[in-house]
């Protein structure tokens, strides 16, 4: 298993998460923050504590995609500054190029008044 496989595996990981993170909040004060503790006078885990771990987790998350896809970006294969290109490696290459036909005025007058006879 090669470097890049394993963040393309923690790259899809981390974005299910967050996900189910975001999924899991309510913008409007609902969601699992009023589930844990909505409505009762003792609060063990609160809906306070609830929203706070909820938004801490989403930029926690946000933060470790970025950075996976960043760091991924180097173990990538073939990118660690091998040239696998022979017009990069130095080697003299020779370039010919196809002689042309030039048509004057005359050969093109001569060959449309040939072809509408």
């Amino acid at each position: 298993m090669t470097n890049f496989t394993i963040f393309l595996i923690l790259i899809v990981v981390v974005a299910f998460l967050l996900v189910v993170v975001i999924m899991v909040q309510n913008p409007k004060g609902g969601g699992l923050s009023s589930t844990f503790g909505g409505g009762s006078s003792q609060q063990i885990g609160g809906v306070k504590q609830t929203g706070d771990f909820l938004d801490k987790s989403t930029w926690a998350l946000a933060t470790l995609l970025l950075v996976l896809i960043l760091l991924s970006n180097f173990a990538i294969p073939g990118a660690g500054g091998q040239s696998e290109s022979k017009a990069l490696d130095g080697e003299q290459t020779t370039n010919t190029i196809p002689a042309t036909t030039t048509n004057t005025l005359d050969d093109a007058v001569t060959t449309a008044a040939d072809s509408a006879q």
